[in-house]
């Protein structure tokens, strides 16, 4: 099973040998989280400590989880009522880690390259679980793996990410990886937000629905991050919706069997219409944060093996 990384700092370093290492294992996740004993052992005896500088829901339940039922003994910090808030560097809040001894540090940080920073400072394998603008790899990842599952392969598909791109880390590491992966890539959106530049990704780019979707197999949502907005980039969210929200008229020009995927969380009735998130024969959404699970505990394992041996090596 190649895998050769120390940290999973995004999909950029990754091989599509190594990605599918990841998916390989995860789908072994998958069968042991449906059973009624949901527990292994690969993080038996190690540290895995959870730093969130951004709020999180899905992701930060998803990596606490995973890494519980692999065994690990698991730390949530605070960060908003941490030493960084007191005027702590990262640098500082790097060197305090490291006195306490973590083997496995999932961090999500509101800047891009923070986590990479953390990474170069620490003693420990390092996750990252979203940081600025820049990668979110174990969201592309548990996206590829809901792909690959509800297509039977992950390569050569048509695939519309549509939305807000300019701002998602999400869109930025599923292009790596999709692309990798031999998939022919479609972006959907309003120019406002769209990224300067992404012609050089070697995508099709669209600002019309209708014609974007045409023929696609994988229909890709994104968040509105208007969190990271510090201007008019859309006239209201009623008529983004009328242009760029996923309604069944919309979808009626994907193929008839096309799935219809969103990262969460989901603002109905902006971007996606309610009833069709909710179609059991068309929406993989809950699909998604199922395979989240199982795709963290496969990424952490396998950093863990990497760890364990170069440890070894060292002794």
């Amino acid at each position: 099973m190649p895998f050769d990384q120390r940290h999973l700092l995004g999909i950029e370093t990754l091989r599509p040998d190594e990605i599918t290492s990841v998916l390989d294992l995860a789908e072994d996740y998958v069968a042991l989280n449906r059973q009624s004993d949901k527990h292994a052992d690969a993080l038996t005896g190690l540290t895995q400590i959870n730093m969130f500088f951004e709020n999180s829901t899905r992701t930060q339940a998803s990596f606490e989880l995973a890494g519980k039922r692999l065994g690990a003994d698991v730390m949530n910090m605070s960060v908003a009522a941490s030493s960084v808030k007191k005027g702590e560097t990262l640098i500082d809040t790097a060197m305090t880690l490291n006195a306490m001894h973590p083997d496995l540090l999932v961090v999500r940080h509101p800047h891009s390259g923070a986590v990479d920073l953390l990474a170069q400072k620490v003693n420990c394998a390092v996750l990252n679980a979203g940081d600025g603008r820049h990668e979110h790899p174990t969201q592309a990842l548990l996206d590829a793996l809901t792909i690959r599952r509800a297509k039977g392969r992950l390569h050569r598909l048509n695939i519309a990410i549509c939305g807000d791109i300019a701002h998602s880390r999400v869109a930025r590491s599923n292009l790596l990886l999709l692309g990798k992966m031999e998939n022919r890539l479609r972006l959907i959106g309003p120019p406002t937000l769209m990224p300067s530049g992404i012609s050089d990704f070697g995508v099709e780019v669209y600002d019309n629905m209708r014609d974007g979707l045409a023929d696609v197999d994988v229909v890709m949502m994104l968040r509105l991050q208007k969190e990271r907005m510090d201007g008019g980039f859309i006239p209201s969210e009623r008529e983004y919706f009328h242009r760029y929200g996923l309604d069944a008229d919309k979808l009626s020009h994907a193929k008839p069997d096309a799935i219809v995927m969103h990262p969460g969380p989901m603002n109905r009735g902006v971007e996606i219409d309610g009833t069709l998130a909710d179609d059991i024969n068309r929406s993989v959404i809950q699909d998604q944060v199922e395979m989240g699970v199982a795709v963290r505990m496969a990424a952490m394992d396998l950093l863990a093996r990497n760890l364990r041996a170069h440890r070894a090596g060292a002794a």
